[in-house]
C-alpha cells in the first residue's frame, strides 16, 4: 500500500503534516481529514524520495571515535593549569567539557564531573572509564589524592603522555616509509608482469624453447596472475586475517613479540622502546609514591611486549616473596647488565625513581638516534630492491629478442 504525506490545518488555525497510507489519492484525503478540519495538501511519497531522504541522513551522519592519547593528554594540561590556578576540580572539568569536541569524551567528562558532585575522589571518577585513562593514569592521580599535590602530579602525567605519543608517532613514521616504498615495489611488479609482459609474449609465440629459463618463469608468473587473480587476492585477505587473529592468541602474540626482537634492522628499535616504557613508567610511579609491587604490576602491562612483561611480572613475585628488584633482574637478557647494575645503585640509595627516569632518558635518545639510522638505511635498500625486481623483469624481457634476432642473422 503505497503511502501519502498530508498537510492539513485545524480550527485553530495550527498546520500539521504526516504520512498516511492508503490504496488511492481519494482515500488518503478522506484520512488526512481525520487529522484536521482542512486538508491543504496530499502527495504520494516515492520509494526513490525515501531512500534519497535515508541516504542523505547516511551522508550527513559524522562518525566519531572515542577520545585518543592526544585527547587525554589536551584534558591533563588544561586541568593542570586550572588546578594549579586556584580553580575547584568540579568547575575544571566543567570548563574543559565546554571545549571538547569529541562528543564522546565530552560526555565521558560530563559523567566524570557529576561523579565528583556526589563527592567521589577523582581517581574513582576516571576509574570508571578504563579503556581512556590507563591504569598508570588512575595510580598516580590516586597517589597524587593522597599526598596533597595533585596539580603538580597531574603536570608530570602530562609529560609522561607527551613523551608517549612523541615515542608512538616516531616509531610510526618509521614504519610507514618502508610499507609505502614496499607497496610501490608490489604495485610497480604486479604492473609488469600483467599489463606489459603479456604483450611481449605474443613475440615468442612458437618460440618458447628458445626462451631463457627466467623467462619463462616469469611468463609463468604472469599467466597465473591474470587466470587466477581472484585466487591470490583471496590468499592475501586470508593471511591477514589469518595474522590478525592469530596475535590475539597467547601464543601467537608469543612468536609475534620475539620475531620484532630478533627482526633484522629493527631490533634494536624495538629494545630501546620497550626499555623506555618500561623504565619510565616505573620510574613515574615510584616517583609518584605507588607501591612498589603495584608498580611492577603496572609497568608489566604496559611494557608493550609479552617477553618484558614475563620479565617484570617475575621481578614482581620475587619482590613480593621479599626479595630485592635487582636479584631476578640480574638473572634476565632482555636488560644490558649495565642497565641492571645503575638499577641496584638506584635501589641500594633509595634514588630508585631518579634512576630509573635518568635511564629512560637516556635509552629515548638511543630510541630516536636509532630510528634515524633505520630510516636512513631503509631508504637505500629498499630502491636496491625495487631496482633488481624490475631490472630481472626487464632483461627477462629484452635477453630473448636479442637472443632472436641474433638466430635471424
Amino acid at each position: 500500500m503505497p503511502n501519502y504525506k498530508y498537510e492539513v490545518r485545524d480550527n485553530n488555525g495550527q498546520t500539521n503534516s504526516g504520512i498516511v497510507q492508503a490504496n488511492s489519492l481519494p482515500e488518503a484525503s478522506a484520512l488526512a481529514k481525520n487529522y484536521g478540519t482542512y486538508v491543504l495538501n496530499v502527495s504520494p511519497v516515492s520509494a526513490m524520495a525515501g531512500a534519497q531522504s535515508v541516504l542523505a541522513k547516511v551522508r550527513g551522519a559524522k562518525i566519531e571515535f572515542g577520545p585518543g592519547l592526544k585527547d587525554i593528554l589536551n584534558f591533563t594540561n588544561q586541568l593542570a593549569v586550572m588546578i594549579k590556578a586556584g580553580i575547584s576540580i568540579r568547575a575544571a572539568i566543567e570548563g574543559i567539557a565546554q571545549g571538547v569536541a569529541n562528543t564522546k569524551f565530552k560526555v565521558m567528562i560530563e559523567r566524570m564531573k557529576s561523579d565528583v558532585e556526589s563527592g567521589q575522589p577523582f581517581s574513582e571518577a576516571i576509574a570508571k572509564h578504563p579503556k581512556t585513562f590507563s591504569t598508570l593514569y588512575i595510580n598516580m592521580v590516586r597517589a597524587s589524592e593522597l599526598s596533597g599535590n595533585f596539580g603538580h602530579m597531574l603536570e608530570r602525567i602530562a609529560v609522561y603522555l607527551s613523551q608517549q605519543l612523541e615515542t608512538r608517532s616516531m616509531v610510526q613514521g618509521a614504519m610507514i616509509y618502508p610499507a609505502i616504498i614496499g607497496t610501490m615495489a608490489i604495485s610497480t611488479t604486479t604492473f609488469l608482469l600483467v599489463f606489459v609482459l603479456p604483450k611481449f609474449t605474443m613475440l615468442f609465440a612458437g618460440k618458447e624453447h628458445l626462451l631463457p629459463a627466467p623467462t619463462v618463469a616469469l611468463i609463468a608468473i604472469s599467466g597465473f596472475m591474470r587466470g587466477f587473480w581472484y585466487l591470490i587476492v583471496l590468499f592475501i585477505v586470508l593471511m591477514g586475517v589469518g595474522f590478525h587473529f592469530a596475535i590475539k592468541t597467547p601464543l601467537g602474540r608469543e612468536y609475534f613479540d620475539r620475531f620484532k626482537l630478533k627482526m633484522p634492522l629493527f631490533c634494536r628499535m624495538f629494545r630501546a622502546l620497550y626499555i623506555t616504557r618500561s623504565l619510565h613508567t616505573m620510574g613515574e610511579l615510584v616517583n609518584a609514591g605507588v607501591p612498589m609491587l603495584e608498580t611492577l604490576r603496572i609497568t608489566a602491562e604496559v611494557s608493550g611486549n609479552i617477553l618484558y612483561k614475563r620479565m617484570w611480572m617475575s621481578v614482581h613475585n620475587a619482590v613480593e616473596q621479599g626479595s630485592k628488584i635487582v636479584v631476578p633482574l640480574s638473572r634476565q637478557k632482555l636488560l644490558k647488565p649495565n642497565v641492571v647494575q645503575m638499577i641496584s645503585a638506584g635501589e641500594e640509595s633509595g634514588k630508585l625513581g631518579e634512576v630509573m627516569g635518568d635511564i629512560a632518558e637516556f635509552y629515548s635518545r638511543e630510541l630516536r638516534s636509532t630510528i634515524r639510522a633505520v630510516t636512513a638505511m631503509i631508504e637505500p635498500i629498499m630502491i636496491v630492491i625495487m631496482g633488481v625486481l624490475v631490472g630481472f623483469i626487464a632483461m627477462s624481457i629484452i635477453l630473448p629478442i636479442f637472443s632472436m634476432s641474433k638466430l635471424v642473422k
